[in-house]
This record gives structure tokens, sequence and C-alpha cells, in this order.
């Protein structure tokens, strides 16, 4: 387990202490699908994302953005960081009626943004399926993901 960067050598809980390390321009890619019944889906296209609570995008962009800024209060042991940007996009998937959410967040500072990016996209793709549950409950969020991170030790690229 000493692989585990939030266990001590003990095995016991530990926040990283990043008072040493340099800070560097780290960024991070995430992605997420939100899939509906293909009648759904078409409700939902047609009706470019408006529903009667409103735009199921835009409201799910202005979560997303939101909870990346909170990850340090939703998941124990992240630091809080001064985000630079948090970037959110939306496309439609006709051949599996999904809406795909990609999140980007970028910060300069002693430790990386892949929380923020997954904390991002998890709650985009949970408004969305808040904004259509009144159309069908058939919703399956799907493939929450790290797609790319780079900035730190090491870079990353999901294969």
């Amino acid at each position: 387990m000493n692989n585990l960067t939030h266990l001590d050598t003990n095995g016991d809980i530990s926040m990283v202490d990043v008072s040493t390390k340099t800070a560097t321009t780290r960024t991070a890619t995430a992605t997420g699908q939100v899939i509906f019944p293909a009648d759904i889906y078409t409700a939902i296209k047609n009706a470019d994302g408006m529903t009667k609570k409103g735009s199921i995008t835009q409201t799910a962009h202005i979560a997303g953005v939101m909870a990346s800024k909170r990850t340090h209060e939703l998941i124990p042991l992240c630091h809080q960081i001064p985000l630079d940007g948090v970037k959110i996009s939306f496309d439609y998937g006709d051949s599996h009626h999904a809406i795909t959410v990609t999140a980007t967040a970028k910060v300069n500072h002693k430790t990386g943004v892949e929380m923020e990016a997954l904390t991002a996209v998890s709650v985009a793709c949970l408004t969305i399926y808040d904004m259509s549950k009144a159309l069908s409950h058939d919703i399956v969020i799907s493939d929450i993901k790290l797609l790319t991170k780079t900035g730190g030790k090491s870079d990353y690229a999901n294969q």
C-alpha cells in the first residue's frame, strides 16, 4: 500500500503534504455520458435541451462549474485549490441516445485538478438526470472517467 498517496507508512489516512512541491500549470479533462431511452433522447434533442424546468445543458454547465470549485468539500482529502478555469461542453450522440459531458479544469498550483474535472462531469451528469427525470427514470449515467492530465510529475492520456 506504499503507492497510495493518502496512506502513511502505518497505513493511516493522511492528506498529501504539497508544501515542498513547485507550482506548475496543471490541466485535467474528464468525460461522462447520460444515456436516454431513444424516444426521450429525441424529444430532448428536438427541444434543444429545453424542459419545463429550463435548459438542461445550461443548468448542468453551471452546476458542473460550481461543483468543481467545491471539490475539496466533497472529497475528504482533496486540497482546496484556486482554479484558473473550468470549461464544460455537451455533445449529443444520436447513435447511442446520449449526451456526453466533457470538462477541463486548469490551475497553476502544487497539486493536480483531476478530481475537480471528474467532479464537474459527475455533477453535470447528475443535473442532466435531475432536469429530465420527469420524462423518464430509465436514464443511465455512464463511463465517467479521466481522459487526460498534464503537469506535475507526469502526464496521462487514457488510451
